[in-house]
């Protein structure tokens, strides 16, 4: 089950890109991110009120959530901006080399790790087909990777020690404070900030829907090992090249389907590993 769920958040991840990349258009990526934090802090908080939950606020849960988000922050810092610079199925699959960096930061590399990951990374070349000289934007959502990785690794083992819905609202509100300044720093005019459709649905699927998918891979994470997490969300860029073709009109060949399809099988092997 948590598997399965973890799949199906990846189809709101991969939403995110194309959502993100034509919000972009409109407003600078810094303030974006402030108003997507701000509406997960205000609904995650909402959640804690409806269901009477308890907010802890120990030192184990405060440290657990300010080490966390050191490697969220730097993620998404580095893919919003990357993505100004970079076509939305590049930054998939950029983002998706976590898919690596986990299982070999962790050392936790057995026959059918490799096997899945050699396929996933395969597959996302085909499904992709990123130029060998590398843009800025490229190079940023590499860095971005690598945060990501740092805090799925960081999220399987705070999970386990503190409470996980705590350590997800101290994480949100982190992250609205972090980025509060952005509106003065980017120096945003207030036609960025206008409520148009393309603003408002990417505000939907990056602040409500990215955020309940955040909150099921907090549960998830309990449960599931760190390099499964990753193996999983290699599913992420087919989400996010089938969505970008179908609303941003970026091309998707049949290359583009084998590798999709790669993908998809790597998934299965490595959700099915030990």
């Amino acid at each position: 089950m948590p598997r399965l769920a973890l799949l199906l958040t990846t189809l709101i991840w991969g939403a995110t890109f194309p959502a993100t990349k034509a919000a972009l258009g409109q407003i600078p990526p810094l303030s974006f991110l402030l108003l997507r934090f701000f509406i997960g802090t205000l609904l995650i908080f909402l959640w804690f009120v409806v269901g009477r939950r308890r907010l802890h606020h120990d030192r184990a849960v405060l440290v657990a959530a300010a080490v966390s988000t050191v490697f969220l922050f730097l993620g998404y810092l580095l893919q919003t901006v990357g993505l100004a610079y970079t076509t939305a199925s590049n930054s998939a699959f950029l983002t998706a080399l976590y898919v690596i960096f986990v299982p070999l930061i962790l050392l936790r590399v057995d026959r059918r790790v490799i096997l899945a990951t050699v396929i996933a990374v395969v597959g996302l070349w085909l499904l992709v087909k990123p130029n060998a000289s590398m843009s800025r934007g490229d190079l940023m959502t590499l860095g971005c990777a690598v945060a990501f990785a740092g805090h799925i690794i960081c999220l399987e083992r705070f999970t386990r020690q503190v409470d996980a819905s705590s350590l997800l609202a101290w994480q949100m509100v982190a992250m609205t404070v972090l980025f509060l300044p952005a509106p003065w720093w980017e120096d945003a005019p207030g036609s960025a900030f206008l409520p148009t459709p393309v603003l408002l649905t990417a505000l939907v699927v990056t602040g409500v829907l990215a955020t309940l998918a955040f909150a099921v891979q907090i549960w998830a994470q309990q449960l599931v090992p760190a390099q499964q997490v990753a193996l999983l969300f290699a599913s992420e860029p087919a989400y996010a090249a089938w969505l970008s073709w179908y609303f941003l009109g970026e091309t998707l060949d049949v290359q583009g389907w084998v590798g999709s399809a790669l993908i998809l099988l790597a998934v299965i092997i490595g959700a099915l590993a030990g």
